[in-house]
């Protein structure tokens, strides 16, 4: 019942009206900033549809450990690797938080979890979405009929190319984890474009799908972070607009915040 109750009141939270004022820009604004990126991100996209997506079958030329090697490393896009282990710590935390604890304790916890749900709607949602938009749009994986045939709104996996869901999940990682934590940047970046490039490796998706899927994962987890700041929630904005993460609990504390829920 406890565990309810806590996981209930912290999924409310999320959607609380912004707290005013609100220096963050908003959707329409933050869509108007970056159109220009927008349009270069599309002509890029639109570009290595034509130029570089009819030589993806080449790939099926490398060597077979190359690919062996990617097959195994394009596992890790699977947005399951992230967001299961980060419900399990949350329903855990939840599970830990009782009427009794202390108020420095419950503080610390309260502001792990913040981030922790920060991260796990910045990734699962834009995930989501575009396993909904791909199968709108109905692009064929890499196969003999060429990367130019359609069939839009088929639910069909072999018609459910762009934007490729691993490079979503991969960029938003690095967006969303790299803003919470970014001493964890550089890592987050050979991840991300390590799965990018074993989507193509393994002729699963066309560059096209990659770039594109990057573009949607990154720009999703901008929105998610806007979401969050509007409402103070883990992120602040400054009077310019510009958004920044907010001091965190450091591990010792968190550690001892734990030990203390555990106690009986």
């Amino acid at each position: 019942m406890r565990l309810g109750r806590n996981l209930a009141a912290w999924l409310a939270v999320l959607f609380v009206a912004p707290r005013t004022p609100s220096r963050t820009p908003g959707f329409k604004a933050l869509m108007l900033a970056h159109r220009n990126q927008a349009l270069v991100a599309l002509g890029v996209i639109v570009a290595a549809m034509i130029l570089v997506d009819p030589l993806a079958p080449q790939v099926k030329a490398m060597p077979r450990w190359v690919i062996n090697l990617f097959e195994d490393i394009t596992d890790f896009g699977r947005s399951g690797w992230i967001l299961i282990p980060i419900a399990g710590v949350v329903v855990w935390i939840a599970a830990l938080m009782r009427p009794g604890l202390d108020h420095v304790s419950r503080a610390v916890l309260a502001a792990v979890v913040v981030r922790l749900g920060f991260v796990f709607v910045a990734v699962g949602l834009p995930g989501l979405v575009a396993t909904i938009v791909k199968r709108w749009i109905g692009r064929v994986r890499p196969s003999e009929l060429g990367p130019f045939a359609y069939q839009p709104l088929s639910w069909r996996a072999e018609w459910a190319s762009l934007p490729s869901g691993h490079t979503v999940t991969a960029f938003a990682a690095l967006v969303a984890i790299g803003a919470v934590w970014p001493a964890l940047r550089p890592v987050l970046w050979i991840y991300a474009l390590l799965i990018a490039l074993s989507r193509v490796i393994v002729s699963a998706h066309f560059p096209s799908d990659v770039i594109a899927g990057a573009a949607f994962g990154a720009f999703g987890a901008v929105l998610v972070r806007e979401w969050f700041a509007s409402r103070r929630l883990g992120f602040s904005a400054a009077p310019d607009g510009t958004v920044r993460a907010r001091p965190g609990p450091s591990l010792p504390r968190v550690l001892r915040a734990l030990a203390t829920a555990t106690e009986r």
